[in-house]
């Protein structure tokens, strides 16, 4: 097995469309486990986006990333609440509600929590 393993990003292995296209994750696996690049369009909320496909009350994802652009606004079912935007680095706990704040897209980069994310 070789030391080193490069996937891009830009050439996924998978992508998942979210409802009404409002944005995509896309998908590599360099063997140790999904890393995911999601793009939410303004408008995008995951309650209505997202949860027709993951069929839970709100999302049951561990994520853990880097917003490269954007802003998003994420409500845990207890009431915390967080925004996020460009070079913060996030955890989110699962069970929680988001949704693009602004009028710009917003990019997120996961290691943890988009291995089933968007999948039916």
């Amino acid at each position: 097995m070789s030391g080193l393993i490069r996937k891009s990003l830009d050439t996924p292995e998978e992508t998942r469309p979210f409802e009404g296209g409002t944005g995509h994750l896309q998908l590599v696996d360099p063997g140790q486990g999904a890393v995911g690049r999601a793009t939410f369009q303004p408008g995008w909320r995951w309650s209505e986006h997202v949860k027709p496909i993951a069929r839970t009350e709100s999302c049951q994802a561990a994520h853990v990333g880097y917003f490269v652009s954007g802003r998003m606004k994420v409500v845990m079912d207890d009431g915390e609440e967080m925004e996020y935007g460009p070079g913060d680095v996030a955890t989110m706990a699962p069970g929680h509600d988001a949704w693009v704040v602004g009028d710009a897209p917003c990019v997120f980069i996961d290691w943890q929590g988009f291995a089933d994310y968007a999948k039916p």
